[in-house]
């Protein structure tokens, strides 16, 4: 059975770390959710300097509410990439990763986001441009190191693609993950973003048993810009088939919404219709 999820950055001040997780653990069961994936961030409840006693905390506060704390994110990698070229950043990048895999192990949380490295990055024009190789090498060694860690504290690594112009299609991330034979390496498949170079129920038949966790996001292909990113049922997702692909490959864990920006005015009101749109599309 699918689980009904919301990312922390999904509510007001989640993206800024300034939301209490608490507050966003209590409004997510409010608005029908069964879990709420939390984010590593510079401040807040979960940072760099989180610590087990804090994690167990939040544990406490999401049973309190009556939520299961899905996975954890972080958006720390487009500053500091596992695949710059300077080493110092990659050491950087390595820490936040170690941090990040520690915390979900705490939180009990069974599964982590990670960037795995960028060619580029599509909202900073000031970022280096690193080649493609380059990238895949030194991402290859960050995540190859990462996974004893992985493994002893049984938390997935869940390599999402993002607009980084790096594991562009399926088969690329499907070959990127098995190179590690390792059951605790896995996809963290995002449906919106993948719907700018191809169609999501094929990249999910693609990946098939190598999915951790979804993210679930809508875009409209005519816009082809970030500002493509919309409301879920508003874009161009054929979200019948994404379920039946999903149902497919034997994908029965969480569905987490990643609604990213907030809504302008009254940004509350986006926690509540993304719950319409998820039992719709779940046909609850």
């Amino acid at each position: 059975m699918f689980k009904k999820g919301i990312s922390y950055w999904s509510f007001p001040g989640g993206l800024e770390g300034t939301k209490p997780v608490a507050e966003a653990f209590t409004e997510a069961k409010k608005y029908g959710y069964d879990s709420v994936e939390v984010a590593l961030s510079g401040v807040g409840d979960v940072s760099m300097t989180t610590t087990e006693q804090q994690a167990k905390a939040i544990i406490k506060a999401a049973k309190d509410a009556g939520v299961e704390i899905s996975s954890v994110a972080t958006g720390m990698f487009w500053g500091k990439s596992l695949s710059a070229s300077d080493p110092e950043v990659r050491k950087e990048a390595m820490e936040i990763a170690k941090q990040l895999i520690d915390v979900a192990a705490w939180l009990e949380a069974g599964a982590v986001l990670v960037v795995p490295g960028s060619v580029d990055v599509f909202f900073d024009p000031s970022a280096e441009v690193v080649e493609y190789d380059t990238v895949w090498a030194r991402a290859t060694d960050a995540i190859g190191a990462l996974v004893p860690q992985a493994a002893a504290n049984k938390v997935a690594i869940g390599i999402e693609q993002v607009w980084n112009k790096f594991l562009v299609g399926p088969a690329e991330l499907r070959s990127f993950i098995d190179q590690f034979n390792s059951e605790w390496v896995g996809s963290y498949f995002d449906v919106g973003n993948c719907m700018i170079q191809g169609y999501p129920e094929q990249w999910i038949r693609c990946l098939g048993s190598r999915i951790k966790r979804v993210h679930m996001k809508d875009f409209r292909r005519d816009v082809g810009t970030a500002a493509g990113f919309v409301d879920l049922l508003a874009g161009d997702v054929n979200w019948p088939e994404v379920i039946k692909a999903l149902k497919e490959v034997g994908y029965s864990g969480y569905l987490t919404a990643e609604m990213i920006p907030n809504y302008k005015l009254y940004p509350e009101v986006l926690v509540k219709n993304t719950s319409n749109a998820l039992d719709a599309i779940l046909g609850r």
